[in-house]
């Protein structure tokens, strides 16, 4: 019973797009009528049953050929032949001499009524795979494996609006908003798919009918504090700002310990020159995101209200604990060089400026400050 593993460079096994894998040659090499069982090669130990399948066609080939074989690398999931190269000196350190054997094996997976043996739940195991790609960012590549799991099962709301969030986050807005209409056909009373709905429409900048997904969604929920921070960041691009204010209150009415909410706060009351009731917010929210990890991008916007109000010294501070968090930001490093020259410290302010222009060469901004810097000196 030949068991082959496959990784995560193989997701077209799950479309059934993928009949064809490359190995160096067994003891006992594969021939037409061989059956296969298929796995994925998990990092864990565990290892989940992919399919079985039944060999096609067996073609025997050496190293020296199989590297300069453009299209049977595609085939296996590379590039081109030069990674498929590389990856194969990593996994057969032994068998990388020019005359080496490997076999390219051509399958058709077989229906489960046919498989030897146990069958399993395809669907919730191609979920289980989106999920985990889903979760480290692999957008892509996690779709690939929504898709295929809702051909097993069109009307799954929750594969349905999970597609719809990976192809949000890879700007397919109106792909997405389609998912979630078809979910909501469905389901609608869920709360959270008419956010992502909303969500997906102000990425559309289609504000209006962005809040008209968010009204439905405070129809079913009027204390789900997702749906409330979206709903106050609607209201912002509406420049509604006193109903995105009451939004945030509301979270914070909700749960005071919410720190994005006292940072959207904070920004919102930056926006409208109350720098000093955003940095109320900005304290609150720093003093939060301390006793769980520390947020660079607040020390940042807390740094601009103290700027705004003149206050430089500890605007300055604030730069520097953003730095010590992310020391390459060059917006971050561009603040801290302004607030150094409205303290009159030029030399300081030159080196943040040069720094920026080191990780950017194309900012403009900060090339301009660096030359006015340099005639102060």
């Amino acid at each position: 019973m030949p068991i082959l593993l496959f990784g995560s460079r193989h997701l077209d096994l799950i479309t059934g797009e993928k009949t064809t894998t490359i190995r160096k040659i067994w003891k006992n090499p594969l021939a037409p009528g061989d059956r296969l069982h298929c796995y994925w090669n998990l990092v864990s130990k565990e290892r989940k049953k992919l399919f079985e399948a039944e060999v096609t066609d067996v073609e025997v080939v050496m190293f020296a050929d199989l590297i300069k074989n453009d299209a049977l690398a595609r085939e296996e999931g590379f590039n081109n032949a030069s990674e498929l190269e590389s990856e194969f000196r990593k996994m057969y350190p032994e068998h990388t001499s020019d005359e080496s054997l490997y076999q390219v094996i051509r399958f058709f997976k077989l229906p489960m009524k046919e498989w030897e043996g146990a069958q399993i739940n395809e669907k919730a195991m191609i979920t289980k795979r989106a999920d985990i790609l889903f979760d480290i960012g692999k957008f892509d590549k996690s779709v690939i494996c929504y898709t295929a799991a809702l051909k097993i099962d069109p009307d799954d709301v929750y594969l349905l609006n999970k597609k719809g969030d990976n192809l949000s986050r890879l700007g397919e807005f109106n792909e997405a908003l389609k998912c979630y209409d078809q979910a909501l056909i469905k389901e609608p009373d869920n709360e959270y798919i008419w956010n992502n709905k909303a969500i997906a429409l102000l990425n559309s900048n289609k504000p209006f009918d962005a809040l008209k997904a968010s009204d439905r969604a405070m129809e079913i929920n009027d204390s789900n504090l997702i749906v409330l921070y979206w709903r106050g960041f609607i209201f912002e691009m509406l420049e509604r700002f006193d109903n995105a204010l009451e939004c945030y209150d509301q979270i914070l009415n909700l749960d005071p310990n919410d720190s994005e909410a006292w940072n959207a706060k904070g920004n919102l009351l930056s926006q409208i020159d109350r720098a000093e009731d955003a940095l109320e917010c900005y304290d609150r929210s720093l003093e939060l995101c301390l006793e769980t990890e520390p947020d660079a991008s607040t020390w940042n916007r807390k740094g601009n209200a103290l700027m705004e109000l003149n206050r430089y010294k500890e605007a300055l501070n604030c730069y520097n604990s953003a730095l010590s968090l992310e020391p390459e930001n060059e917006v971050f490093l561009s603040n801290r060089g302004v607030a150094f020259m409205e303290l009159n410290r030029f030399e300081e302010a030159v080196q943040c400026f040069r720094k920026v222009l080191i990780i950017n060469p194309e900012n403009d901004d900060a090339q301009i400050l660096l030359d006015e810097c340099l005639e102060n000196l």
